[in-house]
């Protein structure tokens, strides 16, 4: 049996590698037409290029999502090329330096909750009328274990994370009525090229680390898509509002 996505809109941010490449590739296996979104121009076209060459179709759109023209661009593109969104796959995120608060710089705090959570925010209410014409659609946001608590990150990204889960539930709560789901994953570990600049000995890391003892084996963002392609799809019809941890149990922790 197929999964119902075939010939599908779907827009993936940060599919330029890590999860989000691994997504995108995984709903082009599924037959849906991808928008392959990510501020880095060489990834972006490089994943675009892939699922074109595995038969599948996507387009890549290059720029800063947490800028609102950038965002239009992406749900412009999606539409004119596509027809519309079916799905939208809020992936896109970077770390912080585990800093604790009062270590966060304005600099670090502005650009983590820029593109971690603004980013989502403005593709999101992009998205939206188009969804609501259409009778409905899913989005699903790639949240975190430091949306879950407080020791797996700084205090940065984990204002952030935490933001996208209320994001995530105040959107199935809104819009259900209007056939619009909305959920999350929260990664645990994952093998990806997110970056990590930690200044050593810092009172951030030093107080985390015992506490990341617990995080599991490492994922491949092979399953961290699987979970996303799985929210996305009319197998999880009933399912809206959650946020699904894939982390081998450090949320049961």
């Amino acid at each position: 049996m197929g999964s119902g996505l075939d010939g599908r809109s779907v827009i993936v941010t940060g599919a330029g590698s890590g999860i989000g490449r691994a997504t995108a590739l995984a709903f082009a296996a599924e037959g849906a037409r991808i928008v392959v979104a990510d501020l880095n121009a060489e990834g972006a076209r490089a994943v675009a290029e892939e699922v074109e060459k595995a038969g599948g179709t996507a387009v890549a759109v290059v720029g800063d999502l947490s800028d609102q023209a950038v965002a239009d661009e992406v749900v412009r593109t999606a539409v004119e090329r596509f027809g519309g969104v079916d799905v939208l796959v809020n992936n896109a995120g970077i770390m912080d330096r585990m800093s604790a608060l009062a270590d966060v710089s304005d600099a670090e705090w502005e650009r983590v909750i820029r593109v971690n959570l603004t980013a989502p925010f403005l593709l999101t209410r992009a998205v939206l009328p188009h969804m609501l014409r259409a009778g409905g659609g899913a989005i699903v946001n790639t949240a975190s274990e430091a949306g879950l608590r407080g020791s797996a990150a700084g205090a940065a990204y984990t204002a952030s994370k935490h933001g996208v889960v209320g994001l995530t539930k105040s959107l199935a709560v809104m819009y259900r009525k209007q056939g619009i789901r909305a959920n999350a994953i929260a990664p645990g570990g994952t093998r990806t090229s997110l970056a990590l600049d930690v200044e050593q000995g810092a009172h951030g890391p030093t107080t985390l680390g015992p506490y990341l003892a617990n995080m599991g084996k490492l994922a491949g963002p092979e399953e961290q898509a699987a979970a996303i392609v799985f929210l996305a799809s009319p197998s999880a019809s009933n399912v809206n509002g959650v946020i699904l941890p894939v982390d081998d149990a450090w949320a049961a922790v």
